[in-house]
């Protein structure tokens, strides 16, 4: 919840240090222009456009830190969506204050389009790439029983061979998470690796919201992991112990 309100007053002020007290040299792109293309940007107006972009994430963001509460994993998924779509909105508005790429008139000069080529596909990959990765991310647990041992599907998954288990249990509540190493925190699905106060580094394939948790010490690691509901997870667990003993 903090983290949220915090970086929205932290984008509202970047907002006003670059839309009032003016420091356009904080804007990416014009502030390493040579000086002869500075002086055909609107930079009054490009100012602004950026900091009702700083304005509007900030609230949003702000009021996501007041709601969190209530949904946090549809609240942190409709965060990010609109700060993505609204910064490629703005990615692309920016350039009509460029004098360089467009005349008086509005209308992009000749052999311009080649300089918002690359902008445009690196922006559309980013989209993409992120919509892709979260897509996955929110999906949950999914494992499958092998002859060889069990294998966790989707983003970090891997096979575990029964010979590499050294204990199972199910516990009701999870370590304390300190830190994300290398993974996904979308609401209460965390996904891959994560540093933890009492077992160190551990991979996670959880919903936090849905106990118990299934924990698999194996020789390379501990995994924990859960299901969609209770008796889901109880029935995997049950499954994985009668394996390795």
């Amino acid at each position: 919840m903090w983290f949220f309100i915090i970086m929205g007053v932290f984008l509202i002020v970047m907002g006003l240090t670059i839309h009032v007290f003016k420091w356009y040299f904080l804007i990416s792109g014009y502030n390493t222009m040579p000086e002869e293309k500075k002086a055909n940007v609107d930079v009054k107006g490009l100012g602004r456009l950026i900091g009702i972009y700083f304005y509007v994430n900030g609230a949003v963001s702000i009021a996501a830190g007041v709601f969190y509460a209530l949904e946090p994993g549809k609240i942190l998924i409709s965060v990010i969506a609109f700060f993505m779509l609204s910064t490629f909105y703005v990615m692309i508005r920016a350039q009509k204050y460029d004098g360089n790429l467009y005349d008086e008139n509005g209308k992009l000069r000749k052999g311009a389009w080649k300089q918002l080529v690359i902008p445009g596909a690196i922006c559309v990959v980013t989209l993409i790439f992120v919509a892709v990765v979260m897509y996955f991310s929110y999906q949950p647990t999914r494992v499958s029983f092998l002859e060889e041992g069990i294998q966790i599907h989707g983003m970090y998954g891997e096979v575990y061979t029964w010979e590499s288990i050294e204990n199972v249990s199910l516990k009701e509540e999870l370590p304390t998470i300190q830190i994300r190493t290398n993974g996904s925190a979308l609401g209460s699905k965390l996904k891959g690796h994560f540093k933890t106060k009492e077992l160190g580094s551990v991979k996670l394939f959880v919903n936090t919201e849905n106990p118990p948790f299934i924990y698999l010490e194996t020789n390379n690691g501990i995994v924990i992991f859960n299901m969609n509901d209770r008796d889901e997870t109880q029935k995997i667990f049950n499954e994985i112990l009668r394996k390795v003993e």
